[in-house]
């Protein structure tokens, strides 16, 4: 009977089952951490998150890398190496998704926010960062993983495929009309799509063009078709698109009352007092 009872307790210590998100409370963490990380650089990570020593860790493969990306970006820019790792933390319910990124220098918060959107994920503040700077395309596959592991159920192969392309396309967008603009372009589009699903490539022609129109941008036959490609996949994915617009809106509420608060407004403040600083430069330069 001891025997019974010793193998029972070490059953229970060593085969716990991975927590959900239904056993998660408001504030617990999840990590997710590039497999080719150094342990040094994985001990100064997980010190940056701030992360409990007993949070759960997920491990991101190079090869899941060139899995999700491999179809949308060049192998050299995937690399041979995962570094990207992020730290996911349950938010209140309602509240939406943030991201805030660390050496990450070609996908932005708001690109992260869009695709995460799509997936998906909700109410969630996340964190990616990487000990050196990287273009951060990988961070994602981490993010939805960690996710997917945590969360009541998976999360389908097409929808996660469809998140990564919509973070590259949206990527490669930004370099030629600004990462804002096409951060804003995605999510104007699938605003509309939530409302008014089109039933045709014109109908969704017409929907990118007045977003492109109503942000000021023009954009290539290239860029056009890719885009007409990219949300022809998404609409006839088995998406939540009444919870997209919920998250999307949830994205502008924040934007909208950082602006408002004593913080943004300092924000603001400072970026008034640069330009006056500026004009007061160059009348200087003329005086």
């Amino acid at each position: 009977m001891k025997k019974f009872f010793t193998l029972l307790l070490v059953t229970l210590i060593f085969f716990q089952p991975i927590r959900t998100f239904a056993d998660l409370a408001e504030g617990d963490m999840i990590v997710t951490l590039g497999e080719n990380l150094t342990k040094d650089q994985k001990d100064k990570l997980l010190k940056e998150m701030d992360a409990p020593l007993d949070v759960q860790i997920v491990t991101v493969s190079n090869q899941e890398e060139h899995q999700y990306l491999g179809k949308y970006v060049a192998k050299s820019l995937i690399g041979t190496k995962a570094i990207s790792s992020s730290a996911i933390t349950i938010a209140p319910k309602g509240s939406g998704i943030t991201v805030k990124t660390n050496n990450i220098n070609w996908v932005t918060d708001e690109m992260y926010v869009n695709a995460l959107i799509t997936a998906g994920v909700k109410d969630a503040n996340i964190y990616i960062t990487a000990p050196i700077s990287v273009s951060g395309t990988a961070a994602l596959t981490g993010i939805i993983k960690a996710y997917e592991i945590s969360a009541d159920k998976a999360i389908p192969e097409e929808v996660k495929q469809a998140a990564n392309q919509e973070m590259v396309e949206t990527a490669k967008l930004g370099d030629s009309i600004g990462e804002k603009n096409a951060a804003a372009l995605i999510a104007k589009v699938k605003e509309e799509i939530a409302k008014n699903k089109p039933q045709n490539d014109e109908e969704l022609r017409k929907i990118i063009e007045q977003a492109a129109k109503d942000l000021n941008v023009s954009l290539t036959d290239e860029e056009m078709q890719r885009l007409i490609d990219l949300f022809n996949k998404l609409k006839n994915l088995d998406i939540d698109w009444n919870q997209v617009s919920d998250q999307l809106n949830k994205a502008k509420d924040r934007i909208s009352k950082f602006l408002e608060s004593e913080e943004g407004q300092g924000f603001l403040e400072k970026v008034k007092q640069f330009f006056i600083w500026l004009i007061d430069a160059i009348k200087s330069i003329f005086s």
